[in-house]
């Protein structure tokens, strides 16, 4: 499931990690079953190779993590939630492009 460079988020450690974390954090919301997760995966754990160091990444398991994946209205999967300061910056809905996820997570670091 995760490389070296992503993190596991969980409803128990999501605020810590993720709502508290003084850099952007990027998360991914999956699930085991869900085939446009599972090629999303290798442009995720890329971007963590990338930005390791500047921008906190991890995944959330959907389905493990019910609590965090409806506070935060996952209602299709991949989505991917780019939070800054313990907030939505941006969310993107469905399997996208590498340069969208960059983009971002570039402008966040401004």
């Amino acid at each position: 499931m995760a490389s070296e460079n992503v993190k596991e988020f969980t409803d128990a450690n999501f605020e810590q990690e993720v709502l508290k974390s003084e850099q952007p954090v990027l998360v991914d919301f999956w699930a085991e079953w869900c085939m446009p997760c599972r090629m999303l995966a290798p442009t995720i754990d890329k971007i963590a190779a990338d930005y390791s160091g500047k921008v906190k990444v991890g995944k959330v398991d959907t389905d493990a993590n019910r609590d965090i994946s409806v506070k935060y209205g996952i209602s299709a999967i991949p989505t991917v939630i780019l939070f800054k300061g313990g907030q939505v910056a941006q969310k993107f809905v469905g399997l996208r492009q590498e340069r969208d996820f960059r983009e971002a997570l570039d402008a966040a670091q401004k």
